[in-house]
């Protein structure tokens, strides 16, 4: 993950410029580095020793953190680091961070060279009808050997930045003023570079290099983690992070204005950010991170308009979206319910279906010894007896885009559904199993379930649909869940140390893996997900691409399987399910439009080029097709989900 860039006040052109200056490591950074070795050498889950092997890993990450695309570096630069290479963990080790700094420093002259270079090209005049394409993805490529080299890449790069705008129907006059100030921007960025944006570059590289969910989080970093923990900050719900220069949504916070507005995904990018109903929206490509987060912030019940360009697209059209402000609640985060009519064999069916956004509890309510602290598993179960009352035939627990939560619910929310027994079992980095399960052999739904995922299904969600897998007790349907099987702590530095340096502003937080979920089947959900017994089509938005797409994740393994017994006899109806699904989907031009979707989107994708010839842009863009926004009631897939639960009563008749 790219580090967080720090404040600026504004983008406004200087005639003036200054090279980026040569940044020096602090004393509490290398204190800061250190501690964090000896944490994660002696609690992590699986303990990376920091030897020249992993110095070689840390070297990698550090460039591709710096240079992901490989835009601003020379192969002469890394040949000229062939000994740093190996000297990165002895940095750490010896509390002296010169080489990291040093390769930072070159890294920043290069790449001010490269964004003067752009505003240079700015005065030329460009061909699009030319037969030219631009590399989307360059993280494997060879390193230029010449400046010439990168003179060329930076043409292209230069030429597709102004087609884009072109496409988004800028006029050239207009396009050589944004991109004149996206890249005096990006060379101020530098500019006004602290020691602290270097260090947490390169902890990010060896933090990245242990695990992907390990991560160093500096002093400011960490607050802003306490404010999206507490949900404490006025705003729209939506994590951002910098992702190949844009602004671009990590994650929705369920029941926030983003997440209810359903126009809003993940993989969406903010292109720019605009004041009120009628306020100038102003273009924030290339500004730093918490710059554009804080003009996204604001005051609760004021508006914030914001261009987007969705995810998977090259460029244009920009879609404009409005949002009012507000401070997110658990209420806004609760579990809701609906009811879908199906028909099967002839008889009508009423489905329930309920969406829980999160495991969410109320900690602070519980630790006060409030008896009735608000949980998901409480507002399930009050939900479960509405839909009793409504006489429902079956029951869908919509888990979609739910990241995870409280284990303690996950645990809990099982046992409405079953009498009692094993949920999950964890594993510590001393090999000591612990199985959490249920003890209360009160039922709240007996019924016919299914439970719909989707890959942004995590963590919690993960335990919760695969022990209902393995008990037989319910039918899985959707696309195969993130695969996220860890658990992670986070430990305050300055508490670690015996004394932080004089003028030390705070020596970070430590998040790092120190336990692995297993199934009570014995495999874990870690890597490959849970599986669906029937796979639907899920909207682009949420194609992400899970915990295999990193290669350092953790691996798939297996232990011994706990106590339980199955609630059902195997049977072959998933197959007959997914057959039916699939005769549905051939005569519904919704179930037919939405995989056309999916598959379009998972092309773009896929895709290693972009043209750079004008017509085949604006073909390209006028063929792909929008992700349309949930209804406010039950959205495709759910309805979709509540029939093959319908079809799975019919043939358990």
């Amino acid at each position: 993950m790219k580090p967080l860039l720090w404040c600026l006040t504004g983008i406004v052109a200087s005639a003036a410029h200054a090279t980026p200056p040569a940044l020096s490591p602090q004393p509490w950074q290398g204190q800061a580095a250190n501690l964090a070795s000896q944490l994660v050498g002696h609690y992590h889950y699986t303990p990376v020793a920091l030897d020249d092997i992993q110095s070689e890993r840390i070297f990698a990450r550090y460039l591709k953190a710096l240079d992901p695309d490989r835009l601003y570096l020379l192969q002469s630069d890394i040949d000229s680091w062939q000994a740093d290479r190996l000297q990165l963990d002895d940095a750490i080790l010896a509390k002296d961070l010169r080489v990291p700094f040093a390769i930072y420093n070159r890294y920043a002259r290069r790449a001010d060279e490269r964004f003067a270079q752009a505003r240079k090209l700015l005065a030329a005049d460009f061909d699009f009808s030319a037969d030219e394409s631009y590399p989307l993805r360059r993280d494997k490529a060879d390193w230029a050997r010449s400046s010439t080299e990168l003179d060329e890449l930076w043409r292209k790069r230069v030429k597709n930045d102004w087609l884009q705008l072109r496409l988004a129907g800028q006029d050239d006059d207009s396009i050589r003023r944004s991109l004149e100030r996206r890249y005096t921007s990006l060379q101020r960025r530098l500019e006004q570079a602290r020691s602290e944006d270097a260090f947490q570059f390169f902890m990010n590289a060896y933090t990245a290099s242990i695990d992907p969910h390990t991560a160093y989080l500096g002093a400011r970093a960490a607050d802003d983690l306490d404010i999206s923990m507490s949900l404490s900050l006025v705003g729209i719900g939506a994590v951002l992070e910098d992702k190949d220069d844009y602004a671009t949504i990590r994650e929705l916070t369920p029941g926030g204005p983003a997440a209810a507005s359903g126009r809003l995904h993940v993989g969406d990018r903010i292109v720019g950010v605009g004041e009120g109903d009628q306020g100038k929206v102003e273009e924030v490509l290339s500004w730093r991170l918490d710059d554009i987060a804080a003009r996204v912030r604001g005051k609760a019940d004021t508006v914030v308009r914001l261009d987007i360009l969705p995810g998977g697209t090259q460029g244009g059209p920009l879609q404009s979206v409005a949002l009012v402000r507000k401070k997110i609640s658990l209420d806004d985060q609760a579990a809701s319910k609906a009811i879908v009519d199906t028909t099967e064999g002839g008889r009508p069916r009423r489905i329930g279906v309920i969406t829980l956004p999160a495991f969410y509890q109320d900690f602070e309510a519980r630790n006060r010894g409030e008896a009735s602290f608000r949980s998901a598993t409480r507002d399930v179960a009050r939900l479960l007896a509405e839909l009793r009352a409504d006489k429902v035939d079956g029951l869908v627990v919509d888990l979609r885009d739910n990241g995870g939560g409280s284990l303690d619910e996950a645990v809990e929310l099982t046992g409405l559904f079953i009498e009692t027994g094993p949920v999950v079992q964890q594993r510590d980095a001393r090999g000591r199993n612990q199985v959490s399960g249920d003890n209360n052999p009160a039922i709240a739904w007996s019924g016919p379930l299914a439970v719909l995922i989707d890959r942004n299904s995590a963590s919690a969600s993960e335990i919760f649909a695969a022990a209902i897998q393995d008990y037989r007790r319910g039918v899985i349907v959707g696309e195969t869940s993130y695969g996220k099987g860890s658990v992670q702590t986070l430990v305050n530095l300055d508490r670690m140390a015996s004394g932080s340096p004089k003028g030390a502003s705070g020596l970070g937080e430590l998040k790092f893996t120190i336990q692995q979920f297993f199934r009570i089947n014995g495999s874990t959900t870690q890597l490959r997900g849970v599986k669906p017994d029937v796979a639907l089509p899920v909207l682009p938005a949420h194609a992400q691409p899970g915990e295999a797409s990193y290669d350092n994740a953790l691996p798939f393994l297996r232990i011994r399987a706990a106590n339980y017994d199955t609630l059902a006899p195997l049977d072959d109806s998933a197959s007959t399910l997914q057959q039916r699904h699939a005769a549905r989907a051939a005569a519904s031009p919704e179930l037919q439009a939405q995989q056309a979707a999916l598959n379009a989107f998972e092309a773009r994708q896929a895709r290693i080029e972009v043209s750079l010839k004008e017509a085949v842009r604006r073909a390209e863009r006028a063929a792909e097709t929008p992700t349309p926004a949930r209804p406010a009631g039950p959205d495709l897939l759910q309805r979709e989900a509540a029939q093959v639960l319908s079809d799975r009563i019919e043939l358990s008749r």
